[in-house]
């Protein structure tokens, strides 16, 4: 691991294994090209993330792409998400135009341009798959989190991208039912999807109330904007941590508390049930 302005920027074991590999198959160029885009593709992410105000603790770079840790304490909405997540292939698809180029102008080595412009193509292509922690899983969940309560968007993500990665498994382990050989590269890549996505899922509880503790920002934002909040009809039997579940990401509510009868007895902002769940 090694520290740059401040970021812990490490291999994952996974692209260790391929490495050591490598230099017994001859294909080490190869690789250290792969490694020299995946960094140019997380560098897309970690200066979009710090342009937006973000904070990047950590970076773990993969065969395919990288795992970043940031700290936005609630000033990441879903468009600044959407657009950390795209920065990474955005800059796959410079690095094409480029290579294109150079090709056109007769420079370098025509075979390693192919090379170049198809291992970027695939990352690029593969990142945009939507399926979480990949970049297009990120587009997909912040865009969903625009539509649907956080929680309900945190909760069917998770569960997609798991049915996702195990469908991952099964084709990369289809050929042995035929009696072939598994498809390795893809089962690794599979495995590590799914058991992103199981400890993801995990952690969801911890996720969700970290939502809650910045919920202080969207207050901010709902001043600043003049909009009328989102109003959540609620019956007083309904227990707090339901209602919590309903509160959108980019949107500030206001709670209408119903009778059996159907009168509204109490119309509360959205801080006195976080205080009140919390024990504040």
């Amino acid at each position: 691991m090694i520290r740059i302005f401040g970021i812990d920027l490490s291999l994952h074991p996974l692209f260790i294994m391929i490495m050591l590999l490598s230099v017994f198959t001859g294909q080490f160029l190869e690789l250290l090209t792969l490694f020299t885009i995946v960094f140019i593709h997380e560098l897309g992410h970690v200066a979009a993330a710090l342009l937006a105000g973000i904070t990047v603790r950590s970076v773990q770079l993969l065969p395919f792409g990288g795992v970043a840790v940031m700290e936005d304490h609630g000033r990441l909405t879903a468009a600044r998400e959407i657009g950390i997540a795209l920065a990474g292939p955005l800059q796959n698809a410079v690095m094409i135009g480029l290579a294109l180029a150079v090709g056109q102008a007769g420079a370098g080595n025509p075979e390693f341009i192919s090379y170049f412009i198809h291992a970027n193509a695939m990352i690029a292509l593969f990142n945009l798959l939507p399926v979480l922690p990949l970049d297009g899983g990120k587009v997909l969940q912040a865009a969903f989190s625009l539509l649907f309560p956080y929680y309900f968007t945190l909760l069917w993500s998770g569960r997609i991208s798991i049915a996702a990665s195990l469908l991952v498994i099964g084709y990369a382990l289809a050929p042995l039912a035929a009696g072939g050989g598994a498809g390795l590269n893809l089962l690794l890549i599979g495995a590590f999807l799914l058991y992103s996505n199981l400890t993801d899922h995990r952690n969801l509880p911890y996720r969700f109330m970290a939502f809650l503790m910045n919920r202080e920002v969207q207050y901010e934002r709902h001043l600043l904007s003049g909009k009328d909040a989102t109003p959540i009809v609620a019956f007083t039997a309904k227990p707090l941590e339901a209602i919590l579940r309903l509160f959108k990401r980019n949107q500030y509510h206001f709670i209408e508390v119903v009778n059996s009868e159907g009168r509204i007895v109490a119309v509360l902002p959205e801080q006195r049930l976080i205080s009140s769940y919390f024990g504040i």
